[in-house]
């Protein structure tokens, strides 16, 4: 095994005991992990490490009947790597079993040998086992929200491979051709397999960013129009942002983050937009003047997600999420603020929770009785997303046969003029 073979393996491995040891998300730890190989290379520890975490859950059941004891969490990622490799990956075995022994502790090298070679002998054939499922701090509130049948739906789409969707900066259809992907209903480009994202055609010219179909709906449904004044709160990484400049809005992009504001500034260099950037707490900010629009994508959970980013199930533990929905009622009402008379806030996360989402609607119509609903006839909203309240509720089972889509919860208040 050369060491160019093993060092992407060896960052895979790092940052799924970082997740699951540490409780750190892939996207925090991912820069310094990869800060030593090839772009290339980059991409592969990436994915790697990514569906690794994703089958997890199938690795443990092949390697229960041959661990007398759970060794520590870095071994066991090593297995977990090693069995995604052979079984999903479609890597040699010999090729997946010699890295996991040349990468794993000294003494532990014999043991991941003898347990990998066990694996290999069984008859219990990977496709037939179960599909990874939610951990109970995330599944028992879903079932109470959606039902088994949808959750286990849900699951089942979370484990289905993840097409690339991207935003078109202004010919959906051109790019769609370019790219040889599906132009979907809401105008987003799917592409059901890629390379290094960076090489395609088109990304060098701005002509799009990746971005998943859910994602770009908050924006199509909040209407911005030419020299609309908007403020995209709590903006990072940016392809909202991207949409609002695209459609010909005055953009303010606000979100505390310096380094992934520097990221969103590189994009629409590369794009060719132009938005006012403010690296700055939503908390303490003060605009200097009102808005016509703001788009407050709030902090979240993210739970609607995992089918992009399966590391959150390991990442996360039960918690309350008392603060977190405290923080989002608190950034409703301070937009409020900052929105001209008549103008339009639309509110979204990426939660499958209702507590983010539904009983958010309902809390704010509460404090502010004056706000009006609104959700308007636009062709591209599937009647099975409209709530009875007049919000959108999207989840990963409603694309099932599409490849699936984020969970995504939005809503569109008017304020009184």
């Amino acid at each position: 095994m050369t060491q160019a073979g093993l060092e992407p393996r060896r960052a895979a491995a790092a940052m799924m005991t970082a997740v699951t040891e540490e409780g750190s998300l892939l996207s925090e730890v991912l820069s310094g992990a990869v800060a030593a190989l090839e772009p290339s290379e980059r991409a592969r520890a990436q994915r790697l490490a990514t569906e690794a975490l994703r089958w997890a859950q199938r690795s443990d059941r092949l390697l229960g009947p041959f661990l007398r004891n759970r060794p520590e969490d870095s071994v066991m990622n090593l297995l977990r790597l090693a069995l995604y490799e052979m079984n999903v990956d479609g890597a040699p075995a010999h090729a997946a079993v010699n890295a996991a022994v040349s990468l794993a502790p000294k003494s532990k090298a014999g043991m991941v040998n003898a347990v990998l070679r066990n694996v290999q002998r069984t008859e219990t054939d990977w496709n037939t086992l179960p599909i990874p499922t939610f951990p109970k701090w995330l599944r028992k509130p879903l079932v109470a929200a959606w039902g088994k049948e949808a959750v286990a739906e849900i699951e089942r789409v979370v484990a289905m491979p993840v097409p690339l969707d991207l935003t078109a900066r202004d010919d959906p259809e051109g790019i769609a051709h370019l790219l040889e992907g599906e132009l979907l209903p809401t105008g987003s480009v799917r592409l059901s397999s890629t390379g290094q994202v960076s090489s395609l055609p088109g990304y060098a010219e701005g002509q799009w960013w990746v971005q998943d179909a859910a994602a770009a709906l908050p924006v199509k449904l909040l209407e911005p129009q030419p020299d609309m004044r908007v403020l995209d709160l709590c903006a990072a990484p940016g392809g909202k942002t991207m949409q609002l400049a695209a459609a010909g809005a005055i953009v303010t992009s606000l979100d505390q983050s310096e380094a992934r504001m520097a990221r969103l500034s590189e994009n629409l260099e590369r794009t060719r937009l132009s938005a006012e950037i403010v690296v700055a707490d939503a908390l303490t900010w003060l605009p200097g003047t009102e808005f016509d629009a703001i788009l407050l994508d709030a902090p979240c959970s993210a739970t609607g997600t995992l089918r992009r980013h399966p590391d959150l199930a390991h990442a996360k533990a039960a918690q309350s999420f008392d603060e977190l929905t405290k923080l989002q009622s608190t950034f409703i009402d301070r937009a409020l603020n900052w929105l001209k008379p008549g103008g339009a806030l639309v509110y979204c996360t990426c939660s499958l929770l209702p507590e983010e989402a539904e009983a958010q609607l309902d809390a704010a119509l509460v404090r502010h009785p004056e706000l009006v609903i609104e959700l308007p006839d636009l062709s591209w909203i599937e009647p099975q997303w409209r709530t009875h309240s007049g919000a959108l509720r999207i989840r990963p089972d409603h694309w099932a046969d599409r490849g699936g889509i984020d969970g995504f919860f939005m809503f569109r208040l008017r304020k009184p003029a």
